[in-house]
């Protein structure tokens, strides 16, 4: 069964491959995608399903042991992280099929997605601290591709600053990967946490920790590190934009989850607190953007903004109840913002923009998109029952029960903001008196809607069935909670 661990990633890659053979025949590189992203989520419900059962599992990808070879390792939370990714891909495939263009599925769209996916299962995946800069890399050209594909002004100018950013925030990792293996002298994760235990030296430990923070932060967009995310965000068609701000910052958000619970519990006293502080005025900051913009692309980007702020707190805070916080609301925050983001992205197909001020009346003619909606940023804001709920009262409670007054206050209120912010485009964009649009007649609305309106009953399910969900959640939490946890699966002690 060890074998489940590397289907999502091998499956894509294959699939990816055999994809690039078919750029002429566009009917063939829809099915063979949709298939092939079917298959994936199958394999990484297995694969959920056999670690909470039976432990963490790991795959040595040679005859080497841990800590000499490569390792992959899948605890819960990284089973559920590629499971949910999974999810997200299907969607964001079938959303594709009406909404791309034939012009970008010829030249690779199809294999780039899937290349993409490969980045994003395998950095949830490995045991490796290089190997996470490799899948790192492998996510990273994928998203230059699919950010520039179309070759419109807005994409070429901001993917000039998108790939300037993570060239650097790039290097800084070798350098960082660097400085770690000069003091522990291994790479595997399982074994640079038992090393970093022995080490007599803290302060080299704080400095490669934030050197780390830095380099986790430019990619998961972090205060003040999230400069490049609006405008590069901004640029895509609908179906990236929702593949990039459910997963891209994401991998970001749980490297530094991970290296905080894992690697870095030895002087909480700096590290998390530094994480604390710009985790709170990450909020604040995505609170400000998505409240001042009327553009519809933009409130949803800053609203990721908030989300990688909420999410921080928790891992900051370092109790289990925060942890299990964040592990609710980080799955909540990826299927929510790629519903959010099809869904907007139906609204600009209809009205041929995303000026908020030049939409109004929606409800008349597309009530089921207008009420999909409506849920979406219920769940979004975290209105009881709905998905981001519980996760958002955990971390609230646990910044309370630990002292942090400030951020659990922040917390509660962004709540509110991010409400605001999108019943804004609710109140505005779907209600008022109804105009007539010129592309309203070609926009395949009841195609498109598909997807979302799945993702959107999945958050109203995964708020419902909280009690349900909760042993699987602390069972994700209880790993970053307790790392010995972790090691001793890895390392086999």
């Amino acid at each position: 069964m060890n074998n489940l661990i590397i289907l999502p990633i091998l499956i894509p890659l294959i699939t990816g491959v055999v994809l690039i053979f078919f750029t002429k025949n566009i009917l063939a590189q829809r099915w063979i995608s949709a298939i092939s992203s079917f298959i994936t989520i199958i394999a990484a419900y297995l694969l959920a399903n056999h670690v909470y059962h039976n432990g963490i599992q790991t795959m040595n990808l040679s005859n080497w042991e841990a800590p000499y070879g490569i390792t992959l390792v899948s605890d819960m939370l990284s089973s559920l992280l590629v499971l949910t990714t999974s999810i997200i891909a299907f969607a964001a495939l079938i959303y594709s099929f009406k909404s791309i263009g034939e012009a970008r599925e010829k030249f690779y769209y199809y294999p780039v997605v899937n290349f993409l996916i490969v980045g994003v299962n395998g950095a949830f995946t490995t045991g490796d601290i290089f190997n996470l800069f490799v899948f790192f890399e492998v996510m990273l050209m994928s998203s230059y591709v699919l950010l520039v594909l179309g070759g419109t002004k807005i994409q070429l100018r901001e993917s000039i600053k998108y790939i300037l950013v993570n060239v650097i925030s790039s290097a800084l990792f070798v350098i960082a990967v660097a400085y770690l293996y000069s003091v522990v002298g291994t790479l595997n994760m399982a074994h640079i946490s038992v090393r970093l235990s022995e080490v007599g030296n803290a302060g080299i430990i704080t400095v490669i920790a934030v050197l780390f923070l830095i380099v986790f932060g430019l990619k998961g967009a972090i205060f003040p590190l999230y400069f490049w995310l609006p405008g590069s965000y901004y640029a895509p068609p609908a179906p990236v934009m929702a593949l990039f701000g459910a997963l891209l910052t994401k991998v970001g958000v749980y490297s530094i989850t991970r290296t905080y619970t894992l690697f870095f519990y030895h002087d909480v006293g700096y590290t998390h607190q530094l994480l604390q502080i710009l985790s709170i005025l990450t909020i604040i900051a995505g609170v400000i953007g998505a409240i001042a913009y009327t553009d519809i692309k933009k409130i949803i980007i800053y609203n990721i903004i908030v989300a990688v702020g909420v999410i921080l707190f928790g891992v900051s805070v370092l109790t289990p109840e925060s942890l299990t916080g964040s592990v609710f609301y980080l799955i909540h925050d990826m299927n929510i913002k790629a519903t959010l983001f099809l869904l907007i992205g139906i609204i600009i197909a209809i009205t041929g923009t995303s000026d908020l001020n030049k939409i109004s009346g929606l409800i008349n003619g597309y009530p089921a998109l207008g009420w999909t909606y409506f849920i979406a940023a219920l769940a979004l804001a975290g209105i009881p029952p709905l998905s981001g709920f519980a996760g958002k009262i955990m971390l609230v409670r646990s910044g309370i029960e630990n002292g942090s007054y400030v951020g659990a206050f922040v917390v509660l209120m962004s709540s509110l903001l991010v409400l605001f912010s999108v019943m804004k485009i609710f109140i505005r964009g779907f209600w008022g008196t109804p105009r007539t649009y010129k592309g309203e007649e070609k926009a395949p609305v009841k195609w498109l809607l598909f997807a979302p309106a799945v993702l959107t009953a999945f958050a109203v399910l995964y708020g419902i069935g909280t009690e349900a969900l909760y042993p699987v959640i602390s069972n994700a939490a209880e790993t970053l909670a307790n790392p010995e946890i972790y090691i001793n699966a890895v390392l086999k002690e």
